[in-house]
C-alpha cells in the first residue's frame, strides 16, 4: 500500500513536470491560454495530488503528523495560488517573469508538498534499493521545482538567439502584446526585456544557493556516494531529452543547465573530504560556488547560457555556507528524535 501510494505521487509529479516544462516553452511562443495543453497536463497532476492528500489526511498512511501536515499545507498553498495566478493574468495580461508573486506561491506549495513526501517516505519505508530509488526521484522533482524560475532565463537566451537569426520563436501577436505591456516598440531591446527580465545576479545566486542546497540535503538524506551527482545528472538528462522534442514540434527550446553536473560532483566531493563539519561547509561552499559560476561561464563559451554577474560569486558562497551550516544544525537536531518507522501506517497524531 505504501509503495503504491508513493508510486502514484511520482506519477502526479511527473505530470506536473511535463506540463510545466512545456508551459514555459509555450509562453515564449504564444499568448497565454488557460486551457492550453500544458495547463491541462498540470491539472491532471494537481487532481491526483489533491486526491492523495485527502487520503493521507484521512487515513494517516504514509507519514507522521509533520509529514502529512507539510503535504496538506503544500497542496493548500498551491490551490490558493492557482486562482491568484489566473487573476494576475486577467488584470496584468502577460506575466513577464516566472519570478512573479503568484508563481512563487506555486513553487512554494509544490516545495512543501514534496518536502512532506520526502519526510514521509524516509520515516515509513524500509531501508533498501526501493527506498533509495524513491528518495532519489523525490529529490529530482524537488530540484526541478526549485530551479524552475531559472528556466525563464534559460529559454530567454534562446529566444534572443532566434531573434538574432531573423526567425523569432515568439508569434507576432505575442511580440505585439509584450511590446504594448512594456511600452516599447517591437525591437531587440524589447525582446531582451521580455526574455531576461531580472538582474544578471539572480540566475547564478539562485542556482548556487537554492539549487545546491537541495543537492546537499539529497546527499545527506540518501546517504549514498555520488547521490548529489545522480540527482543533478538525471535532471540535466531530462532537460536535454526534452530539448529535441520541443524543437521537433516547433516549440522554443532552452539552454540546458549542464553546469549542474559540476555542482553535483562538487557536493559529493565535499562530503568525501576528511575534515570536520565546519571545514566541510566552508570548503564545500567555495568548491560548489566555483563549480556553478565556472560551469556557467564554460557553458556560455561552448553553447548557450544566461548572462551572469560574476561579482555575485562572493555573496553566493556566503549564503550557501550559511544555508549549509543551517541544514547541518537542523539535521542533527532533528535526527536526535527522528527515527524511521517501519510499516505503511503512522498515526497523524504521532510526534514529529
Amino acid at each position: 500500500m505504501l509503495r503504491f501510494a508513493y508510486t502514484v505521487w511520482l506519477v502526479a509529479l511527473a505530470f506536473k513536470v511535463l506540463g510545466s516544462s512545456w508551459d514555459v516553452s509555450w509562453h515564449f511562443k504564444w499568448l497565454r491560454d488557460d486551457l492550453a495543453p500544458p495547463h491541462l497536463l498540470n491539472t491532471v497532476g494537481t487532481v491526483i495530488a489533491v486526491v492523495l492528500t485527502v487520503i493521507h489526511g484521512y487515513t494517516g498512511y504514509g507519514g507522521d503528523k509533520a509529514a502529512i501536515r507539510l503535504i496538506q499545507w503544500g497542496t493548500g498553498v498551491f490551490l490558493v495560488a492557482v486562482p491568484l495566478d489566473l487573476v494576475n493574468h486577467a488584470v496584468n495580461g502577460l506575466d513577464i517573469t516566472s519570478w512573479s508573486p503568484s508563481h512563487i506561491l506555486l513553487y512554494l506549495g509544490t516545495a512543501l508538498m514534496i518536502a512532506g513526501l520526502i519526510r514521509g517516505w524516509f520515516l515509513t519505508s524500509e531501508p533498501g534499493r526501493v527506498r533509495t530509488l524513491v528518495m532519489t526521484a523525490l529529490f529530482i522533482f524537488f530540484l526541478e521545482n526549485t530551479l524552475f524560475p531559472n528556466q525563464h532565463q534559460e529559454y530567454g537566451v534562446r529566444e534572443i538567439a532566434s531573434w538574432d537569426r531573423g526567425a523569432p520563436y515568439a508569434e507576432p501577436q505575442l511580440l505585439d502584446f509584450a511590446a504594448d505591456q512594456l511600452g516599447r516598440p517591437v525591437d531587440r531591446d524589447m525582446l531582451v526585456a521580455f526574455s531576461l527580465p531580472v538582474p544578471t545576479w539572480v540566475y547564478p545566486v539562485w542556482a548556487g544557493v537554492a539549487g545546491v542546497i537541495v543537492l546537499v540535503v539529497a546527499r545527506r538524506m540518501i546517504a549514498r556516494p555520488w547521490a548529489a551527482t545522480t540527482v543533478a545528472g538525471v535532471y540535466v538528462a531530462y532537460r536535454a531529452l526534452i530539448w529535441p522534442i520541443l524543437l521537433g514540434i516547433d516549440f522554443p527550446e532552452s539552454a540546458v543547465p549542464f553546469y549542474l553536473l559540476l555542482a553535483g560532483l562538487a557536493v559529493d566531493l565535499a562530503f568525501r573530504l576528511p575534515v570536520p563539519g565546519a571545514a566541510r561547509v566552508v570548503a564545500g561552499s567555495l568548491l560548489t560556488s566555483g563549480a556553478v559560476y565556472g560551469g556557467i561561464l564554460l557553458q556560455d563559451r561552448l553553447a548557450d547560457a544566461p548572462p551572469i554577474s560574476v561579482a555575485s560569486i562572493a555573496a553566493t558562497a556566503v549564503l550557501l555556507a550559511a544555508a549549509w551550516a543551517l541544514t547541518l544544525w537542523y539535521g542533527s537536531r532533528l535526527s536526535a528524535g527522528l527515527q524511521p518507522v517501519m510499516g505503511a501506517r503512522v498515526s497523524t497524531t504521532a510526534s514529529p
